[in-house]
């Protein structure tokens, strides 16, 4: 049973993963190089700085939540102290650091590799949250050294953090981070740095599409330099078919036909019909009959509460949120997802409430 975590690196993963155990009353010492940071983290209620002099008995599990660039010494380092007697971390690429932890030394019959899949383009501890990685799946990649009871424990973690463990392979894992996360971020980067050159005009103009793209392009550059750097082949291949296409796309454009080339339509329905692929509610793959109920509300502390409440009372499960802002304007417009057939009573009963719907 997991009782006692060491938690290295008090950043936003590392403290989400913090907040997370204490929930359940696990006892939490915090370590990082920053007094700041982790003075932070443990004002926020993650845990109790580590003290190296005053450690006591080993904890039962070390997480290290630390760029991959520092991953393999600080395992090393945590081992040589003795700190717990399982270790994991949290970093988005494996295979490079299975290897240098082999080649440092480290004991890999207590290390399994991880990565819980939740994040955001924020960072420190101040956005941490507990719920962070709640629904998300944490990638549990052992190396084929690891004692069972070791890889059960990461498990378990990965349970407590309210995420789904999913065993895979490190090089499997790298490949698929490179599809649904490396190469993802960089294509959004792509597309927001051709906002830099928009002037204040054009840049008014932008809804929530925009938004959704570049999202991720908010990320700490410096980090991601060095996420890239650890898993650049799979990352360069993806990029590679990404940027064929939009060579295509291009090209068909500018022949100026009409219609427009092939390839044009093609690759909007290829991404249609990959958004439909992704994973939505409770796993499953994206429902596409959703009905969108919008209704405009006010930009103001408790309105979204009484909106989620008055769906409540008119017994209608919203299935997802979006909400687009109106720029300049105390309002903005909650886009409500429900199944079809409740679609016509949330609006009816939501209008009675004196909800402005426009279904």
């Amino acid at each position: 049973m997991l009782r006692r975590a060491v938690v290295i690196g008090a950043g936003l993963i590392g403290t989400s993963i913090a907040l997370a155990l204490r929930e359940h009353e696990i006892e939490v010492a915090l370590a990082d190089r920053d007094p700041a940071t982790l003075r932070l983290a443990s004002e926020l209620g993650a845990g109790t700085a580590l003290d190296p002099d005053t450690a006591g008995p080993p904890a039962d599990i070390a997480v290290i939540a630390a760029p991959p660039a520092v991953v393999a010494h600080l395992l090393y380092d945590a081992q040589e102290r003795g700190l717990a007697h399982v270790y994991t971390d949290a970093a988005s690429v494996k295979a490079s650091l299975v290897d240098q932890a082999s080649q440092l030394g480290c004991d890999l019959t207590t290390y399994v590799p991880a990565h819980p899949m939740g994040g955001s383009e924020k960072h420190g501890p101040s956005a941490a949250r507990a719920d962070l990685f709640l629904g998300r799946p944490w990638a549990v990649c052992p190396t084929g050294k690891a004692k069972p009871e070791a890889v059960a424990l990461v498990m378990e973690l990965a349970r407590m953090c309210g995420a789904d463990p999913m065993r895979i392979d490190a090089h499997t894992h790298d490949q698929a981070v490179a599809l649904v996360s490396h190469a993802p971020h960089v294509a959004a980067a792509a597309v927001a740095a051709r906002l830099v050159d928009g002037d204040s005009e054009t840049l008014a103009l932008c809804g929530q599409g925009v938004r959704d793209v570049t999202r991720v392009a908010g990320g700490d550059p410096t980090l991601w330099t060095e996420i890239l750097r650890h898993n650049p082949l799979p990352v360069a291949e993806v990029l590679e078919a990404v940027a064929a296409d939009l060579a295509g796309v291009a090209q068909g454009l500018r022949a100026g036909a009409d219609p427009p080339h092939p390839d044009v339509r093609d690759l909007l329905e290829r991404g249609r019909s990959g958004c439909a692929r992704l994973p939505g509610k409770h796993g499953a793959h994206r429902t596409p009959d959703y009905t969108v109920v919008p209704v405009v509300i006010p930009d103001e502390p408790g309105a979204l509460g009484r909106l989620f409440a008055a769906a409540g009372e008119a017994e209608c499960n919203i299935e997802d949120v979006q909400i687009d802002h109106s720029p300049g304007r105390p309002v903005g417009v909650a886009q409500l997802s429900v199944m079809p057939a409740t679609a016509d009573v949330l609006a009816r009963e939501l209008s009675k409430r004196g909800w402005s719907v426009h279904a």
